[in-house]
């Protein structure tokens, strides 16, 4: 068992600090924000994971304790970074959080009672970050001998426990042995593959693993909008595509685009660091623009059949980025509901899980309301558009009789019932 701090409590670090607790160690997971750390020693999660109620009301107050300090540092084998690194205006990664978080932990390790402490990396950086921020930044304050490693995270939200457990593989970007041999301690018992490299490249392998994955949905996408006006089944064609041992069926769904804390924030990270080296990202370029003209191109279907939407009343079913979460950061639907707004459109949300959040940019009023059910949503509507993959929205069939009308648009390919139109399909 080692004794581990994770400084941010933020989806990577709560994920991460509840499964290292489920795998015995004991953690500390430090944070800035007193509401969010009273809740997690309350075992009441800030956030909606999958499984994350279970794990965190199992281990809370045992093994993992929350904290607005750093003073659990000092006693730490090893300490994860893992705060935001939100986009600044020109696409690059904000690191202040980073450079001050290393600030932070190397003032605590002054008074370190652990031999050989390890900083690891766990926040999606820029290469060279690790070396030339991070490590200077603990220096500053401590110069007793300490490990470094960038250790980069592969979760996708709604399924991030699943994923941390049973991972595909583990990266350690360190060429510190002594670092590298505390991180399989960290790791003992995942059954993973297992890859040692430099940190500079375990930090590109995160963002060049989210830019091809981000790469494939928007190339699904454009194939799906000429297929659309061909009057072709873009799935059939993707499965067909898929089979190809060369490529695979994973990300190749069509539909209203991606959104979520990760792809869009790291792609247009990876465009920025390309053109600062000289390079010009025409491809990350282009997969950035695909998915921003997706929702445009569902606005367009929808005044195809609807004509005028000023007064109408639209039902938008999905709130979240993606199923399984609460997350809305760059949700289609926050760009569709815009969209909607503009052209005088009453709009009727329904979400299991991300309502709230929406409120915070759309308060309830005339224009939009938000409904207890998918069903009240589409009482008296005059088209549906559906834009996250719920599995309760496979269910719907004889909701769709309370529309005024049955225009309904889906975004993600789940909807059964013949009389639902694809985005792309």
């Amino acid at each position: 068992m080692l004794t581990i701090t994770i400084i941010g409590s933020g989806y990577v670090g709560l994920i991460t600090g509840i499964c290292l607790a489920e795998r015995g160690h004991a953690i500390t997971v430090v944070d800035i924000d007193e509401k969010k750390v009273r809740a997690i020693n309350a075992g009441e999660p800030p956030i909606y994971e999958k499984g994350l109620q279970e794990l965190l009301s199992k281990h809370a107050g045992s093994n993992l304790h929350a904290s607005t300090s750093y003073a659990s540092v000092s006693d730490s084998d090893v300490i994860f970074i893992a705060v935001g690194t939100p986009p600044l205006p020109d696409g690059s990664a904000d690191l202040q959080y980073i450079k001050s978080a290393a600030e932070q932990i190397g003032i605590a390790l002054q008074e370190r009672h652990v031999p050989y402490p390890v900083v690891v990396v766990k926040s999606t950086v820029p290469p060279t970050t690790t070396r030339d921020i991070v490590v200077p930044a603990v220096e500053k304050s401590m110069k007793d001998p300490f490990g470094s490693c960038m250790n980069p995270e592969f979760l996708r939200e709604g399924r991030a426990i699943e994923d941390f457990m049973h991972p595909d593989r583990i990266v350690i970007g360190s060429c510190d042995e002594e670092a590298i041999a505390k991180m399989k301690q960290v790791y003992a018992g995942f059954d993973a593959p297992m890859l040692v490299t430099s940190s500079t490249a375990a930090e590109m392998i995160k963002y060049a693993a989210n830019a091809m994955l981000a790469t494939r949905i928007s190339f699904s996408n454009e194939i799906g909008n000429v297929c659309k006006k061909l009057g072709i089944d873009v799935y059939e064609v993707m499965q067909g595509v898929g089979l190809d041992n060369r490529i695979g069926p994973a990300f190749l769904n069509a539909g209203v685009g991606f959104g979520g804390s990760c792809f869009p924030k790291d792609v247009s990270a990876l465009a920025s660091l390309a053109i600062a080296v000289g390079i010009d990202p025409i491809l990350l370029h282009s997969v950035i623009k695909v998915n921003d003209n997706q929702p445009s191109i569902m606005m367009a279907l929808l005044e195809e059949r609807v004509h005028d939407l000023s007064g109408k009343q639209i039902a938008v079913l999905g709130l979240a980025f993606k199923d399984n979460t609460d997350d809305i950061r760059e949700s289609r639907a926050i760009r569709i509901i815009e969209l909607l707004r503009e052209k005088g459109a009453r709009i009727k949300c329904y979400d299991p899980m991300a309502m709230e959040e929406v409120k915070h940019l759309f308060p309830p009023s005339q224009e939009i309301s938000y409904m207890s059910s998918a069903g009240n949503a589409l009482d008296g509507a005059d088209a549906c558009l559906v834009l996250t993959e719920w599995p309760e929205f496979a269910e719907l069939d004889v909701e769709f009789s309370r529309m005024k009308t049955q225009i309904i648009i889906d975004g993600r390919h789940i909807l059964s019932i013949p009389h639902a139109e694809g985005l792309c399909w």
